[in-house]
Formats: C-alpha cells, sequence, structure tokens
C-alpha cells in the first residue's frame, strides 16, 4: 500500500446515538472507496465494522472498528464508534486518537441523548465536529425541525452546508449551498446526478449560501475583509474558512446523507478529502513531560497503542497511532511504559476484521500489529534517542457493579486471567478479586455493559 505523508492523511470519529448508521455509513465509504465489493446490512450481520459475535447478538457496537479509505490521494483514517454510553471507553480513545468528530442522527429523532453525550466529548477535547443528518428517507423525517433543534442546543455555529428537497419514502435529492449544485440519485444511490438548482429551490439556496459565506468569512481576516468588500467569496476561500471554523469549533457544518441507500455518502467524502484538518493542522499533543510532540515524518519514532483486541484464530491484535516519526516493518523498538523490546514483525492498516499489510507509516497515521510479545493498551513504544510516554485519555469511574464467581475455585485463576484480557480491550472495566465475600468484584458503566461479560 502507497505511504501517505502526514499532510495526506486525516483522522475522523463517527459518533451518534445508537441506530443512527455509524456502522452503515462506513459500510456506504468503503464501498465508495473500492475497499469493499458489496455492502453488508446491520440486520444481516454482514458488515465490515461490526463482525464481534456480542455485536450481532444486540445488533448494536459495542467495540470501536478502525477503518480506512483512500479517496482523491488522501488516507482518511475513520473509527466507528459505539453509541452506546455503557461502552464510552471507546468513544473517549477513538476521539483521542483522531481530529475531527462526524455526529450522526436519526432524521426522525434528532437530537437524543447520546448526540448530547457525544457532543460534550468533543467540547472536552476540543474536536471538531460536523452534524450529519441520516435515514432522510423515514416517513417521520422532518430536516427543518432538525436543524431548528439543533440551532436551538448549539447556536448560531449550527450551519447547514447542504438540505434535502424532500424527506421520507421520496426523498432522493440534496441542494449543497456550498457548490451551489443539485444532487439527485436513482434507487441504487451512488454516483449522483449534478444539475444546476432548480428555479423553485433557488430564493432557498441562495439565502443559506450567503449564510454559509458569512459564516466561512468569520474565521479568517483576509476572508472577512473581502466579504465586506463583495459579499462573496470563491470556492476555495469559503473551504479555506470552513476549515479554520472546524478548527477553532467556531463552525459546526451541516450534511444529509441516507447512508443505507448510499446517497450523499461520495459527496460527504469529498468534503472530508477537501475540507476537514489535515493531522498537522490541528493543536499538538504533549508527553507525560509536558513536551509538545510535533507529528512529524522526520522526527523521532514513537508510536501510542491506543486498543487492543483479541480476534479468534490471530490472538491480541494492537492499534496505535504513529505519534511521531516513521516506523516500518521490522524496526526494533522499546516499550517506554515496561521497559521491554519490541520488534514490529508485521504491520498493516485496517479495514474492521480485513486488514492489508503495508511495510511503513509516518506520524499521523493508524494502523495495527500482531503477536507483540508485551505490549498493553496504553502503551508507548519508541525507536533510538525517544524518551515519549503519552497519558492523555482519562476514562470515567465505573458506576456499576456485578459480583461473579467461578463454577468452582480451582477456576478462579482462569476467570480472572479472562477478566484482565477483558480489560484490556476495555480500560473502563474494573476487576476486583474479594476474598471475604469469596467473589470476583466487576464494574461497568451500565447494564448493557454488564450484559456483554457472558462474552
Amino acid at each position: 500500500m502507497k505511504t501517505y505523508k502526514t499532510n495526506e492523511i486525516k483522522n475522523i470519529a463517527l459518533l451518534g446515538n445508537d441506530g443512527s448508521g455509524k456502522t452503515t455509513l462506513t459500510e456506504a465509504m468503503l464501498y465508495e472507496a473500492g475497499i469493499i465489493k458489496r455492502r453488508g446490512r446491520v440486520s444481516q450481520n454482514t458488515t465490515v465494522s461490526d463482525y464481534f459475535p456480542v455485536e450481532h447478538e444486540y445488533g448494536y457496537s459495542v467495540f470501536s472498528t478502525v477503518c480506512h479509505v483512500e479517496w482523491n490521494n488522501k488516507k482518511i483514517n475513520f473509527i466507528d464508534c459505539p453509541g452506546s454510553d455503557d461502552f464510552v471507553g471507546s468513544t473517549l480513545t477513538a476521539l483521542n486518537v483522531t481530529d475531527t468528530a462526524i455526529i450522526l442522527l436519526k432524521g426522525a429523532a434528532g437530537v437524543e441523548v447520546g448526540t448530547q453525550n457525544h457532543f460534550r466529548y468533543t467540547e472536552k477535547l476540543g474536536k471538531p465536529v460536523i452534524f450529519l443528518a441520516n435515514q432522510l428517507d423515514d416517513e417521520n423525517c422532518d430536516f427543518d425541525q432538525l436543524l431548528e433543534q439543533l440551532t436551538s442546543i448549539y447556536g448560531s455555529k449550527v450551519i447547514p452546508i447542504q438540505y434535502p428537497i424532500e424527506t421520507g419514502p421520496n426523498f432522493n435529492a440534496l441542494i449543497d449551498v456550498l457548490l451551489m449544485k443539485k444532487y439527485s440519485w436513482g434507487p441504487e444511490g451512488g454516483a449522483p446526478t449534478i444539475e444546476e438548482i432548480p428555479a423553485d429551490q433557488m430564493e432557498k439556496a441562495m439565502e443559506m449560501h450567503k449564510a454559509l459565506v458569512e459564516a466561512a468569512a468569520e474565521h479568517d481576516e483576509t476572508l472577512m475583509e473581502k466579504f465586506f468588500e463583495s459579499e462573496s467569496l470563491t470556492e476555495d476561500e469559503m473551504r479555506e474558512g470552513i476549515r479554520k471554523g472546524l478548527v477553532s469549533r467556531g463552525m459546526f457544518p451541516v450534511f444529509c446523507v441516507d447512508a443505507v441507500r448510499d446517497m450523499g455518502v461520495r459527496r460527504l467524502m469529498e468534503f472530508l478529502g477537501n475540507v476537514v484538518p489535515f493531522v498537522d493542522e490541528m493543536p499538538k499533543v504533549f508527553n507525560t513531560r509536558g513536551e509538545e510532540i510535533i507529528p512529524d515524518a522526520a522526527g523521532p519514532t514513537s508510536l501510542f497503542f491506543f486498543k487492543t483486541a483479541v480476534e479468534p484464530h490471530i490472538g491480541e491484535v494492537q492499534y496505535f497511532k504513529v505519534m511521531s516519526g516513521t516506523v516500518q516493518e521490522g524496526m526494533d523498538l522499546t516499550n517506554a511504559d515496561r521497559g521491554s523490546k519490541e520488534r514490529i514483525a508485521q504491520m498493516f492498516v485496517c479495514a474492521g476484521s480485513n486488514r492489508i499489510k503495508t511495510d511503513q507509516l509516518v506520524a499521523g497515521d493508524i494502523g495495527c500489529s500482531v503477536k507483540l510479545k508485551d505490549v498493553k493498551t496504553g502503551n508507548t513504544l519508541n525507536g533510538k534517542d525517544c524518551e515519549n510516554r503519552f497519558n492523555f485519555i482519562k476514562y470515567p469511574n465505573a458506576k456499576y457493579t456485578r459480583a461473579i464467581r467461578a463454577i468452582n475455585e480451582s477456576e478462579t485463576e482462569k476467570m480472572m486471567n479472562a477478566l484482565q484480557k477483558m480489560r484490556e480491550e476495555d480500560p473502563t472495566w474494573q476487576i476486583e478479586q474479594s476474598k471475604e465475600l469469596r467473589q470476583i468484584l466487576v464494574q461497568g458503566q451500565g447494564e448493557f455493559h454488564l450484559r456483554t461479560l457472558k462474552w
């Protein structure tokens, strides 16, 4: 696979309430980019993203899933996150290693509890947000009401870039007020037909276009001066203004899709490739000594391991972000947390359960490795002359407790080992062995979280 430069990489978290369509959007993006040849369905347990048996049983994401697409000579890494706050650990982890969040909303339900929880997490971490109205073909969808709801909660920073001509079962067309074009689709979705805006939509489109131009100009002095002079900006100038508005959280753009029918997904991906910030345009991170770490491919190699997954026939799959430098297959690194040496024998980029071999990744990129000897979630691996450690992910305290015990005492140690493995996959679990009660106390984030213990 091609090695992408740091200024060609974008990292995005997919957030939103349960059932808002994150996994379906993931399928559509992978399909559009040619990573998969056929789109799976959540209802049929055939998606690339939700591939664990527990997710098939409940019909919801339980783990975050790392994927990537190559689009217009850029690499977009994205992490499909669980919607339930019971699995907040996965969401917080994803937000800490990505640069932009897309928050999906159900067209009929609008802003839900999960929407607000996820927005608060982005606010705390200072991450740019794009709102994505999905399921616009729902017969109860009212886009104007959804937009009004977003604006009433999040204020004038909410700026629509698209709006549907019609919602409900007849939904098949959008007006894009950034490009000032009409996008429409046939029954199978995919590639849109792009046309001039119809006369009966022009007044509304012009009004929303003017609001978008003004919002884009607000975030750049030069653009603001030009706007005052001519009340217009070029398409490229608008993109630059929107990018700066995203980085400063001064603007929350609103896009529209119907992910199930693959309508609007390609245009969304174009926007992600052309407008959302690259890795090197975002605020820098700091190591545990308070030193700023710049995502420079020529710098010392430093990897942060943010996720562990245990998969049948493979064992532990360790996911990492390259914080600085360049990592190559066969490279020897030192674990800053455990003092052990590790060789990166195999390295992959990810598309859910599918992995594509790669021999090199640079600062800002995300990948995974297998068969590492002594690496745990939260560990940092460094190259020569590098002593970084990262500890920037803060997890919430457990909220619910359940007491469990092995079928017989001889199995207790085996159970504890299994629970500790589970905690490596999800650090929000707390495990305590009570000798007094002769029980194991397992603490989690909620009832749904605790129900997954049986797996």
